[in-house]
């Protein structure tokens, strides 16, 4: 299978939001399905487990370690942990101000099957190194790990809240991706996770370089 360009995706995301892509922006009617107990305790503790391992690779760094880079082109703990905080909040903005406001179209959830997984899998493999769209990149937003911090719970708390008490068909409404097709609305939401796993990651990347500080 494809290995999915994150760049790609993101780039797919950000045009979605600020040129309304292709999706008709008038609420479609109330849809009796709903997501499954099963289906939302799988999407809770994926974010539940992504929001725990990032805050854990964050904890307790000194600003040197905040700040730390290892080149001059690579971004530091500071700059990926924005991109992920950053990132949390405009997606969830996809999904609910684009995607769940187009209108419903059942009949493309036989197209997105198995694609759950494969997101999961496939998202969060860091051998092919991307360039983020501008928008999402870091700009000092946040002053300190803290208030950062602060702000990435607050998206994640509300990202959690809509999954648990959505009465919406979030697997009848879809937004496009340039590679994979039609995902629905669920499977962005599983995307926001996914993307926060990879970026993790980058930041153990930067704990691991022989100069990081050791305090």
């Amino acid at each position: 299978m494809k290995r999915i360009p994150l760049l790609t995706f993101f780039a797919s995301a950000v045009l979605m939001l600020i040129s309304g892509l292709a999706l008709a922006q008038t609420a479609a009617p109330a849809q009796a399905a709903t997501l499954t107990d099963a289906e939302r305790k799988e999407a809770i503790k994926y974010l539940e487990e992504t929001r725990k391992n990032f805050l854990d690779a964050v904890k307790g760094l000194s600003e040197a370690q905040w700040k730390f880079k290892a080149a001059p082109d690579r971004w530091s703990v500071a700059e990926v942990a924005e991109h992920i905080a950053v990132s949390e909040e405009t997606l969830m903005g996809l999904v609910t101000e684009r995607i769940m406001k187009s209108p419903a179209a059942p009949e493309k959830k036989e197209g997105a099957k198995g694609k759950d997984s494969l997101l999961r899998n496939q998202v969060v493999d860091r051998s092919t190194k991307v360039q983020a769209p501008e928008m999402l990149k870091p700009t000092n937003r946040w002053a300190t790990l803290a208030e950062l911090a602060k702000s990435f719970n607050a998206s994640r708390d509300k990202t959690i809240n809509y999954i648990k008490t959505s009465q919406e068909d979030l697997r009848s409404h879809f937004g496009p991706h340039p590679i994979l097709k039609d995902l629905d609305a669920y499977q962005w939401i599983t995307l926001i996770s996914a993307h926060s796993a990879r970026h993790t990651d980058q930041i153990k990347e930067v704990k691991a370089d022989p100069n990081f500080p050791k305090k």
